[in-house]
């Protein structure tokens, strides 16, 4: 089922003030220290475990922005570059949090005014019946100017084999505000790339309105498990002795089960792990527990998972 559109606090981080009387950047080092645009790159470095092709593109989109901001400073102004976006890539990947911070980046350079991430699905811009499309698209494209718009699965909003679909009716009205409001609200699309790919050559108008295509590799299994001390590490747990081995063979047979979706699968299962270790706990009611206790995953809390069950036969 869709997700319902949200919009992420705390996106729109305002550029560095430069003092009124400040000269203009002349190199590309004044254009950092004015924008602070390489404090978001480290954030997305610290926040996304490997993914190195997709930093990269992001680094090198921040390279075209900022050198775009030093050609105008020599009269060499043109046509804003189209930033409009696709994602690729299998769910749990870091699809949003990019987006979110790619959202920050345009921002402090000055391309879009807020720097918010308005994220929706094809439920949030498709009616039900002739005349309510129109309105419940145009709303999301007011909520999002100034930022960024995050369509997920955006496939969805194309549905030839039925006559009284009006996805394309939300379609048309997108493709405008991507060509007329280019200066003001940067489109990302997201989803599988084989149905992104049928997704563009059904729409070739919107696929000439894409610039950057970044595809988002699935996650190793050593990089899950990165992922995963991260995530206790933040919720202040920890694996205790021989916790943390087996819960990588859990990534390993987890990865190929039906529906895997990558970090986002691995916060589900230490979220369970968690559950356990609150049970075990819970049972010994008159005893007495230090902080190490009550942050430790120990290897029982994982081997109840349903991945560890014996194969029928």
């Amino acid at each position: 089922m869709s997700a319902p559109s949200y919009a992420i606090p705390g996106a729109a981080l305002p550029p560095a003030a430069a003092p009124l009387d400040a000269p203009p950047p002349r190199t590309v080092n004044d254009v950092l220290a004015a924008s602070r645009v390489e404090e978001v790159i480290d954030e997305l470095d610290r926040d996304l475990v490997g993914l190195a092709p997709v930093k990269q593109r992001v680094r090198d989109i921040a390279a075209l922005l900022v050198i775009d901001r030093l050609r105008q400073q020599h009269g060499l102004d043109a046509q804003a570059p189209s930033l409009h976006m696709c994602f690729t890539g299998n769910p749990g990947t870091g699809k949003t949090t990019v987006a979110l911070r790619m959202a920050q980046i345009l921002h402090r350079l000055g391309y879009v005014r807020k720097g918010h991430l308005v994220a929706v699905t094809r439920d949030d811009l498709v009616g039900q019946y002739i005349g309510h499309t129109a309105p419940k698209t145009k709303a999301v494209l007011d909520k999002a100017m100034g930022g960024v718009l995050f369509i997920d699965e955006a496939y969805y909003l194309y549905r030839p084999g039925n006559e009284r679909d009006y996805g394309q009716e939300a379609i048309e009205i997108l493709l405008q505000v991507m060509e007329n409001g280019r200066d003001d609200l940067v489109v990302i699309l997201a989803g599988y790339q084989a149905r992104m790919d049928t997704f563009f050559q059904s729409n070739p108008g919107m696929r000439s309105r894409i610039a950057h295509h970044l595809g988002f590799p699935d996650y190793a299994a050593d990089e899950l498990l990165t992922i995963a001390e991260h995530m206790l590490a933040e919720q202040h747990y920890r694996f205790g002795d021989g916790a943390r081995q087996v819960f990588r063979d859990y990534i390993t047979r987890r990865a190929q089960q039906p529906h895997f979706a990558n970090a986002r699968s691995i916060r589900n299962a230490l979220d369970r792990a968690r559950l356990r270790q609150a049970s075990r706990l819970f049972a010994e009611r008159d005893r007495e527990f230090d902080a190490r206790d009550l942050t430790t995953l120990v290897p029982a809390d994982l081997l109840a998972s349903r991945v560890f069950a014996p194969t029928p036969g």
